[in-house]
This record gives C-alpha cells, sequence and structure tokens, in this order.
C-alpha cells in the first residue's frame, strides 16, 4: 500500500477551516455589481474628461479583483477541504489571495497618483454633470456592496452566520467602505467644479483616493503576509501556551522548542517539544491546553 492510499484512508481530519458559504455568495454578488459600475465608470470618466471618477473606477476595478480573487479562493478552498496533499487544509488559500490583491492595488494606486498628477499639470475638459450623475450611481453600487458584504451581522433563512475572523471577508468589505469614500471625493471636485470652477479639485481627489488605495493595499500585506509567514509567535495563544507549559504543575519539564501556526481565522496548530528527567504525561499536557479553543491540532514531542 503506497503513501498516498494510507493518507487518504486516515481517520483523522486536518481541515480546520470550516467553509464561510454567505462570505462567498456575498462576493460573487458584490463582484458582479462591481465589475458592471467599474466599466460605466472608466468609459464615463474617459469620456466626460473627469480624474477623479476615472480613479473612482480604476478603485473600483481594483476592488473588483479583490473580491474576484476572494471568490476563487472561497471556492478552491472548499473543493480541496478534504485533499490530503494539504497539511493544514486550505485556510491560506484565502490569504494568499488577498496578499496577490493587495499587491495588486499597489499598481493601481501608482498609476492613479501619475494620471492625476498629468491632469494637474494639463488640465482638460470636464462635462460636470454627466460625471456627478456616474458616480451618484457608483456611490450606491458600493452601498449595496457594503450590504451585501456586512460580515458577521448578516445571517440567511438557514441562520448561517458569517465567520467574524474572516480576513478576505474583512478585506473585501474595508475596501468596499474606501471605495464609497473615494466615490464621496469625486462628487464633491465635481461640484467644485462645476459651481466654483475648481478643476484642479478633481484631480486632487484622483490623489486622494489612491493615497487611500495604497494604505488599504499596504495593511492588507501586513496582515496577510504575517499569516503566510507563519509570523504569529507573538500572538495572545503563545503567552497562554507558555503560562500552563512553565506553570508549577510541569516544573520537570524543559521546553525546548514552540511553533503556533495558524490554521484558520481563529484556530492554531501547536507543535511542542520538551525534555524531562521523569516520565512525561502527554495526554495531560494536551488535555491542560485543549481548554484554550484556539488550539485544534496540538503534537508534542518528548526527547
Amino acid at each position: 500500500m503506497n503513501s498516498q492510499t494510507l493518507l487518504k484512508n486516515r481517520t483523522y481530519n486536518h481541515n480546520f477551516h470550516s467553509p464561510n458559504n454567505l462570505a462567498k455568495k456575498g462576493t460573487l454578488q458584490a463582484m458582479i455589481f462591481t465589475l458592471i459600475m467599474m466599466i460605466v465608470e472608466i468609459i464615463g470618466g474617459m469620456y466626460y474628461g473627469s480624474m477623479a471618477l476615472l480613479a473612482d473606477g480604476w478603485h473600483m476595478s481594483s476592488h473588483a479583483l479583490a473580491l474576484g480573487l476572494a471568490f476563487f479562493a472561497y471556492a478552491m478552498a472548499n473543493k480541496y477541504a478534504n485533499d490530503v496533499k494539504f497539511n493544514f487544509g486550505t485556510f491560506k488559500i484565502e490569504i494568499l489571495a488577498a496578499f496577490t490583491s493587495a499587491i495588486f492595488l499597489l499598481g493601481i494606486a501608482f498609476f492613479m497618483i501619475y494620471e492625476s498628477i498629468s491632469r494637474l499639470i494639463n488640465p482638460t475638459i470636464i462635462a460636470y454633470k454627466e460625471a456627478i450623475i456616474i458616480a451618484l450611481i457608483g456611490l450606491v453600487v458600493n452601498l449595496i456592496c457594503a450590504y451585501l458584504l456586512r460580515g458577521e451581522h448578516s445571517h440567511d433563512h438557514t441562520h448561517e452566520h458569517s465567520h467574524p475572523n474572516d480576513l478576505n471577508l474583512k478585506a473585501a468589505y474595508i475596501h468596499v467602505i474606501t471605495d464609497a469614500m473615494t466615490s464621496v471625493f469625486a462628487i464633491i471636485a465635481l461640484i467644485a467644479g462645476l459651481v466654483f470652477g475648481a478643476t484642479w479639485l478633481d484631480p486632487l481627489m484622483g490623489i486622494v483616493g489612491s493615497i487611500l488605495i495604497f494604505i488599504w493595499a499596504v495593511s492588507l500585506i501586513k496582515r496577510s503576509s504575517k499569516i503566510l509567514l507563519d509570523a504569529n509567535m507573538n500572538d495572545e495563544i503563545v503567552n497562554e501556551v507558555l503560562e500552563i507549559l512553565t506553570s508549577k504543575k510541569y516544573n520537570n519539564l524543559n521546553l525546548e522548542d514552540l511553533h503556533i501556526l495558524q490554521v484558520a481565522g481563529d484556530k492554531y496548530a501547536c507543535i511542542i517539544s520538551v525534555s524531562s528527567d521523569e516520565l512525561v504525561d502527554i495526554k495531560e499536557i494536551k488535555n491542560d491546553l485543549l481548554i484554550h479553543e484556539e488550539l485544534v491540532h496540538i503534537i508534542i514531542e518528548v526527547k
């Protein structure tokens, strides 16, 4: 019997990340709304000469990509949830999608800054009334998407609640809110240009929008890369594990090594190496550690 057959016949389960079906459905619906409005705003911004409107359209394209990647990640995480090739489940598929989206967003932010500065230097004629109408429609779409991605406050007829620690869902929601703010900036700039002739405000708002995208992208890169690189040894759960292992009850133990790996939104695997001159009861240690519900997979090595 080969190793793959043995693994497929295993009785244990390494899928610690339960599917977030509400988020999957919401991201698909939000992505469709966003793609439609993105096309309208980009074409409208180019046709009517509004950099703020064009910037909002490009911002929508970035968050359409984020929603698309999030939906794809949910689908793949569900599809391969029980695949034995994934040591700790498919949680990081979603995190990888968030990281990839953030990298793309950085490129969009720099492109928008370049275009906005170009418009400041070389102003263009703007059809303000038409551009304002499109920007208002864009804001409405953003609010609809925010409703679809409202997170743990949402539930369907089956009373299935969204996951409060879903990084993909949080990122998509923040992106939609940021996009709504960019739409507001575009509307303000266009109205000011129409009423007061402040043409410089339109590209300026484009720069403000790009800064918002940049800040969001950097924040998402930091959060997702931390999980991808297992840089979580300063998380609260680490201190909780150490508190147990260094308690008086286990003063005969020497902690040789400790690894904490995030395997779901609020779930961790724990790999511990200890040594002792006395007999070590591994089962007792595991039972004490399992009072922390975040720990779902514990491996203890005795040297």
